[in-house]
């Protein structure tokens, strides 16, 4: 018997086999969980390039619910959770691993980002959550728990971050104050500050630097793996973490806790 055996949740934000809601999915349905994923909607008459992405992850796992949801546009949320609850009843977790900036507003200085970069950033990145736990929290009738994928870069400056770290740092405040909303619910809210990992979302802010630069600093030596997110995110959904809410967990080797750049500056002996 798994740890979320009798389970039932969704994963919005998988983009392919290599992204962070991947190895959640792939951690919670080897605990016995019942998943549903939605997946960025194709451009219509042109090629299922998004279904595709996701269908990499959902057929080797046996899910079968597996839609389309534009997270900017509420009636189509609306319209998502309602075949949510036509499919599933109700559900016990919920999981957002969503997040965009236009690029130009990304990779320039956060003081040159356009007013209307901003505005689109702040509305995926952020505004999302709080739509979507809106939608999700009635599905909730047993209780249950949410989790959003945030990063250090919301907390302390993170050179090439820029916009994206407005955004976390506003999502992270998101979730303490759901958490707050849907407390008397019965129903937790978390965060999961992850290091970094090489996924299609990284690969805008520099992963690799960062990847190098995490590995020569935090203290366990090393970069963390998307089964390791899973993992952490599944602890936070369980009823292992059943009195944490509005918490935000850092799976990063311990990165976020150093001061100085540490062993990458030390002599060696």
């Amino acid at each position: 018997m798994g740890l979320f055996t009798g389970k039932k949740g969704i994963i919005m934000g998988v983009a392919n086999e290599h992204s962070l809601a991947a190895g959640v999915a792939e951690f919670l349905k080897k605990e016995g969980a019942e998943i549903g994923l939605s997946h960025l909607p194709d451009k219509e008459g042109g090629p299922p390039k998004m279904l595709r992405r996701v269908m990499r992850v959902a057929e080797p796992l046996g899910i079968q619910f597996v839609k389309p949801c534009d997270v900017s546009n509420d009636s189509d949320i609306t319209r998502f959770f309602n075949e949510v609850r036509e499919h599933f009843g109700v559900i016990d977790f919920f999981v957002h691993s969503i997040a965009y900036a236009p690029l130009d507003d990304i990779k320039c200085a956060t003081i040159d980002a356009s007013r209307a970069g901003f505005l689109n950033a702040m509305d995926i990145s952020c505004y999302s959550f709080i739509a979507c736990a809106r939608a999700a929290a009635p599905l909730m009738e047993r209780g249950g728990a949410m989790a959003t994928m945030t990063y250090y870069g919301g907390e302390r400056v993170v050179g090439g971050y820029n916009l994206m770290g407005l955004c976390k740092a506003a999502l992270e405040s998101a979730t303490k104050y759901l958490a707050w909303d849907l407390g008397p619910k019965g129903i937790r809210v978390n965060a999961v500050s992850a290091g970094p990992v090489k996924t299609l979302a990284s690969s805008a802010v520099g992963a690799g630097d960062m990847l190098t630069m995490y590995e020569a600093i935090a203290p366990m030596g090393r970069n963390i793996s998307a089964e390791e997110v899973g993992r952490s995110t599944g602890f936070l959904l369980s009823d292992l973490a059943s009195a944490t809410t509005g918490e935000t967990l850092h799976v990063d080797c311990g990165y976020h806790v150093m001061g100085s750049p540490g062993r990458a500056v030390l002599p060696t002996n």
